[in-house]
């Protein structure tokens, strides 16, 4: 599984415990963060992208998540250009993934907070970058000539989706610990870790009582869209 994600901690707030179980069951999973988180945080600081960048990675191996690639692009600027997308599509045809995991290029109305501009500018940018681009040879031909053939994806997950976008939910009770301690580590973002430990909780088991886990279930909420299944034909 490859995860795009445009700032440091937005996996762990959106998929932490379904990923600590995937890797807990032998996936490899791969993160790509596409800017370094650079405006964040809460008072002025020299060195945070720096510092968010090793919060990320320090996350990522609490939930059993060895490899972090980190795209660079500035905080708050993320558009989905070429050299952006190229830059992605480069990562999926060298990974090839069967999954690739990303924010929502949809605006949420009822929490904009989940629409942060780049979080809708990573989820274009994987999205145009998963179709057409990683699958046709002669999108970005330099990739090809280095070696990067094309790629069909199987499927593309969205986290925060508009709820009335979200057709696939995982129980993630078992491994709720590990994506907490993975979200505490990003201590530059977090001025009141129990406030934001409470809400985590609370919002993971608003998400259970609207589902078939039940409210006393944990559970994080997806937006899957099947790429390439065995009806796809010719890319249709």
């Amino acid at each position: 599984m490859l995860c795009f994600t445009a700032h440091p901690d937005d996996v762990d707030f959106g998929a932490a415990g379904t990923i600590a179980a995937w890797t807990a069951a032998g996936v490899e999973v791969i993160y790509c963060v596409m800017t370094d988180g650079d405006a964040g945080g809460f008072e002025a600081e020299e060195d945070i992208a720096s510092r968010r960048v090793e919060e990320q990675r320090r996350a990522a191996a609490l939930v059993g998540v060895e490899t972090v690639h980190s795209l660079h692009e500035r905080d708050g600027y993320l558009e989905p250009n070429h050299e952006v997308i190229s830059q992605v599509v480069a990562l999926i045809r060298e990974y090839r993934p069967d999954v690739v995991l990303t924010m929502h290029p949809e605006r949420n109305w009822e929490r904009l907070q989940k629409s942060h501009p780049d979080h809708l500018a990573a989820g274009e940018i994987v999205t145009r970058a998963v179709y057409p681009a990683a699958e046709n040879p002669f999108a970005y031909p330099e990739l090809e000539a280095r070696g990067l053939r094309a790629y069909k994806v199987p499927q593309l997950w969205f986290m925060a989706a508009p709820q009335e976008r979200e057709n696939h939910f995982v129980d993630v009770t078992g491994t709720v610990e590990a994506k907490l301690a993975a979200i505490h580590i990003h201590a530059s973002q977090h001025p009141d870790p129990e406030a934001m430990d409470a809400q985590v909780r609370a919002q993971l088991r608003e998400n259970g009582a609207r589902t078939e886990a039940g409210e006393q279930a944990l559970v994080e909420c997806f937006h899957v869209v099947f790429v390439n299944a065995e009806s796809t034909f010719a890319g249709f």
